[in-house]
């Protein structure tokens, strides 16, 4: 389970938003074998890595395994019911992968994209805590330079249009940041000069289902969210109508983003029949495999296997 606190950002503190490179000593070596077991009348075959180090001075002292992952066709170790503990082996996953690329990142920062509920908060905490990145949320700086007011206060007091002027100056602000994972607002995408200053990092849209989303607004409300909110009728089906009209309109501009990442995609790969059976790390995994599927596609890199 990762336990580093993700690093908030606030106006104020603006010197905290660029971190220096942390230092560690690498594991002396590593080890990887492969291992056969059965899923009803399927063999399939897991390579399990683990990274190794000596436990002392002495030649005769056996080394000590400091971590272990295991896979099978880039599957986390959950879908194979190992008996492994899922949410350790994710981590474990994560960790390794996020080590891989943040070298290639080179300090840029990190956009999550997509529609209101999609989890870019969520996800976004898990990527910043495993990068070494900090993280914010561009509607709370929007609430900072509004001196606190909630953004449903904004829309009221001074519509939509002064909240976008806003959401505008606050990612040209940011894309002079570096090492930062933003969450932004689910519209952001609908004017180009966003795309202009979102481009001088990566950006990921998380492509969530509309019955999920629908599902996860109308359970806990929609009094924080102007645009969804409604004080009649069947909240699932007012949330799920609005939602599709919103997706319709910002569909193309959400196909702007570097990379997409599909929770559809992730559940079918890991057997699930529904996406909210997923953790923010195993969607986080796939957020850097994307990641780095962009960075090799189109910037030419190449990467190590762990």
């Amino acid at each position: 389970m990762l336990t580093m606190e993700a690093k908030v950002v606030q106006w104020p503190r603006i010197s905290t938003w660029i971190e220096t490179d942390k230092t560690g000593r690498r594991p002396s070596g590593s080890l990887q074998f492969a291992h056969q077991r059965s899923r009803g009348h399927q063999r399939i075959k897991v390579l399990i890595s683990a990274q190794i180090q000596p436990t002392g001075t002495s030649n005769k002292q056996r080394p000590k395994v400091v971590s272990v992952s295991c896979s099978y066709k880039n599957f986390p170790a959950s879908v194979l019911k190992s008996g492994i503990n899922d949410s350790y082996d994710e981590s474990m996953i994560l960790k390794n992968k996020s080590q891989e690329i943040e070298p290639y990142l080179s300090g840029r920062c990190i956009y999550l994209v997509g529609m209101m509920g999609s989890g870019k908060t969520t996800v976004g905490k898990v990527l910043s805590q495993v990068l070494g990145y900090s993280f914010c949320d561009s509607d709370s700086l929007i609430e900072q330079e509004a001196n606190g007011t909630p953004v449903s206060d904004i829309f009221q007091l001074y519509g939509e249009g002064f909240f976008r002027d806003k959401e505008t100056e606050v990612l040209r602000k940011l894309s002079i940041m570096h090492r930062i994972v933003v969450s932004t607002g689910g519209g952001a995408v609908n004017r180009p000069i966003n795309w202009k200053y979102m481009h001088h990092g990566i950006s990921v849209w998380l492509d969530v289902p509309l019955e999920a989303l629908a599902k996860r607004i109308s359970s806990v409300g929609t009094k924080s969210r102007p645009l969804l909110h409604s004080d009649s009728g069947d909240a699932y089906r007012n949330a799920y109508n609005r939602l599709s009209t919103l997706l319709d309109e910002r569909s193309e501009a959400y196909a702007n983003a570097s990379t997409r990442v599909s929770l559809e995609n992730i559940a079918a790969k890991l057997r699930y029949r529904d996406v909210s059976s997923l953790s923010p790390t195993a969607i986080a995994i796939e957020a850097l495999d994307q990641i780095e599927n962009y960075l090799r596609d189109e910037e030419g890199m190449s990467f190590g296997t762990f």
